[in-house]
């Protein structure tokens, strides 16, 4: 007996569809993919998963799928799977049937994974290496999956489906974000449960953004390299449970069902605010690692299909992630599970949308990356999937991974060219006036062709991987000492200043200096055409100390620091975003035209600080930084302005600017040097203070 099942001296037949394990007539359909394997048995567990109590073997298989069904069981089944097939590392084939495996669709997963010997199909030390066997049975230590309920009808609120051109993005780690927050219930605290808090919700809406993006939140298990330093995998990104919910996110992570009703309580809640769900997904590697590491699920099941290998070398795996293997998304059967599990965080758990880490990964071919690869074709015209948001982090560690601006359809894109472009510029590191124009209006030279609208450039100054944008002001090295690497890890060479001093300091002019770049930068993120992603705590100060790889963090160095929040820059931040809501001109889901007299789409024209428009010569000036950009529509949007002054001057001394004719109000200064709507006569000169963004709105 198990969870009160009577198991069935035998399996029936069954279907070939669809993967996983699937409750249907009264019993539970099993299908599982292997395209190499001989023979695929299924492993009944008692309800601890600690004692196996019956095996059979699959039929099949039937198109590369072993099924078969178990009349009588249901919800509460714990099950695992032994694949019986060639060990022939050589040939790509890594067939152990020692080991237990767990199924690549399991919607629940129990127990907990510990780095052992008996994991790996070969065995450890060995001299022969990959091609020993190891016959020791690993199913006391295994992974187990069990079966989920049908998740009952309720009455779910409506997804918000914020226009694009509307969107506003928050990254944010689930743990991170309220594990030291001291308004949220201690019991709560680092749960999805808190993400969800009225208190969280209340910081949310006041600031203004649309959409989070969690950081991963699929099962995810510890490198050994961190298990052996006693650390974890705090970002998440090593996922080995595609369709769970991670159970150390939850308040309660005990039992698989309660940890995804808790998440799409989450969603609800967020949704009923008005908010959108993205996940930060991860498939183009898995938790297996390379050709070394242990056989635990797709490894043990078909290697040689789940992974690319190397053409010329078939014991080894194809490393485009820097994670040591790849999934293999050009065949057909991958495919179908990438999109099967997208599917289900969207149907079941009620998200509105993903964020592909190094996205390129899934449109390579043998040939290299191409966005008419056969995911894309097949993602884009999902009925599910092809209406949420696809964003796309565009490179990943193979040969020519850079791929910014080539991605297809409705996918929208980090853009790590704004970042550099706004850090360089406001820094006064080399980056000139031109680069910055092409950035701030949404980056035309990767994005303005095939349709593609300026909301395809997701605009950051920092995010999860570097700086938070306090140390972006405050360091001028990394300081990864803590990850037990010896500050190797992380990216070298970050566009960075410290002002004097290194890290946190008492000195009143240093931290002057720093608090006005740091303003000037987050308003260029948030006022500039595209969509803008807010990485959590930057709107508050919120610093790592300098470490700008906090992978491993799982710790004060990676939650975010509400005790010592700026509460006066998050209200800048706030106020920022609030004259974005207000004025069409800047949150465009159309390219502006050239700075000719139009009658029917709005204009750009920049301006040099004398008032008069860039010519060729102003671009390429050396030493001249100050700049103004003047942004007209063809008639009055509602509830907005018919002109916009942007001006910019990252220079330490204050400039003259030349004003455009008419009478302009200060809607944004972010030195906070001059009055707050004070109102300035054109054409006529205006002081503008040093390292400052001001905006202005043509009154008349």
């Amino acid at each position: 007996m198990t969870s009160g099942f009577q198991l069935a001296p035998a399996l029936l037949e069954g279907v070939a569809e669809p993967m996983g394990a699937e409750l249907r007539d009264g019993g539970i359909n099993f299908a599982v993919f292997s395209e190499h394997a001989e023979m695929i048995e299924l492993c009944i567990f008692d309800a601890a998963g600690s004692r196996e109590l019956r095996r059979y073997p699959l039929h099949g298989p039937h198109n590369d799928v072993f099924h078969g069904f178990l009349p009588g069981a249901g919800a509460g089944l714990v099950y695992g799977l032994r694949a019986h097939g060639p060990y022939q590392p050589d040939a790509g084939h890594r067939f152990n049937c020692s080991k237990l495996l767990l199924d690549p669709w399991a919607r629940e997963i129990i127990g907990q994974f510990g780095w052992r010997a008996e994991h790996h199909g070969y065995e450890l030390g060995h001299p022969e290496g990959l091609r020993s066997f190891d016959t020791r049975d690993n199913a006391g230590y295994a992974l187990k999956a069990r079966v989920a309920a049908v998740a009952g009808s309720t009455d779910r609120p409506p997804p918000p489906r914020h226009r694009p051109a509307d969107v506003v993005m928050y990254e944010v780690h689930v743990k991170g974000f309220s594990a030291a927050h001291p308004d949220i219930p201690e019991d709560l605290r680092g749960t999805y449960a808190a993400l969800a808090h009225p208190v969280a919700i209340e910081h949310f809406t006041r600031l203004g953004v649309t959409t989070l993006s969690l950081l991963p939140v699929q099962f995810c298990v510890d490198e050994v390299g961190l298990a052996n330093r006693g650390m974890h995998n705090y970002w998440g990104y090593n996922t080995l449970g595609f369709f769970c919910p991670d159970p150390r996110l939850a308040a309660h992570h005990a039992d698989p069902a309660a940890i995804a009703a808790e998440f799409r309580a989450m969603v609800d809640a967020l949704h009923r605010s008005g908010i959108e769900v993205v996940l930060d997904v991860v498939y183009n590697h898995t938790a297996e690692g390379n050709e070394f590491g242990p056989t635990v699920s797709f490894r043990g099941l078909d290697n040689h299909s789940w992974y690319r290998l190397l053409p010329d070398d078939k014991s080894r795996c194809e490393n485009l992630t820097g994670c040591g293997n790849t999934l293999n998304v050009e065949h057909p059967r991958v495919t179908q599970f990438v999109l099967d599990s997208l599917r289900y965080w969207v149907s079941e758990m009620g998200v509105d949308g993903f964020r592909f880490d190094l996205a390129p990964v899934l449109g390579r071919k043998r040939s290299g990356y191409d966005p008419g690869a056969a995911f894309f074709c097949a993602l884009l015209q999902d009925p599910v999937l092809s209406r949420v948001h696809l964003i796309a982090e565009p490179w990943d560690a193979g040969h020519e991974g850079y791929q910014l601006g080539h991605f297809p359809g409705r996918f929208i894109e980090w853009n790590d060219r704004f970042r550099d472009a706004v850090r360089g510029y406001w820094l006064l590191t080399g980056v000139g006036r031109g680069e910055l124009a092409r950035r701030f209006t949404a980056s035309s030279d990767f994005f303005h062709h095939r349709h593609r609208p300026p909301t395809a450039s997701v605009n950051f100054v920092s995010v999860h991987d570097g700086f938070t944008l306090a140390d972006v002001v405050s360091y001028r090295q990394k300081h990864n000492a803590a990850n037990g690497e010896q500050n190797r890890d992380g990216r070298d060479n970050e566009l960075c200043a410290n002002f004097g001093e290194e890290g946190e300091t008492a000195d009143a002019a240093v931290n002057a200096t720093r608090s006005r770049v740091r303003r000037a930068m987050i308003a260029t993120l948030l006022l500039a055409q595209g969509t803008p992603l807010v990485c959590a705590g930057d709107e508050f100060g919120n610093s790592q100390g300098g470490n700008n790889n906090a992978y491993c963090q799982d710790n004060h160095t990676g939650w975010l620091g509400w005790k010592s929040a700026d509460r006066e820059f998050c209200q800048f931040v706030a106020s920022v975003l609030d004259l974005r809501r207000a004025e069409p001109l800047l949150r465009r889901d159309r390219w502006f035209v050239a700075s000719v007299h139009s009658d029917h789409d709005a204009t750009v024209k920049w301006l040099n600080a004398d008032g008069n428009e860039m010519q060729t010569h102003d671009w390429h000036a050396g030493g001249q930084h100050a700049f103004a950009c003047l942004l007209s529509a063809p008639a009055t949007p509602a509830g907005g302005s018919a002109q916009l002054a942007i001006l910019f001057n990252p220079e330490p001394q204050a400039t003259d600017f030349g004003l455009p004719a008419g009478r302009w109000q200060l809607a944004i200064d972010s030195s906070a040097d001059l009055p707050p709507c004070a109102e300035f006569p054109g054409p006529a000169q205006l002081r503008v203070p040093g390292r400052a963004l001001l905006v202005l709105r043509r009154l008349d």
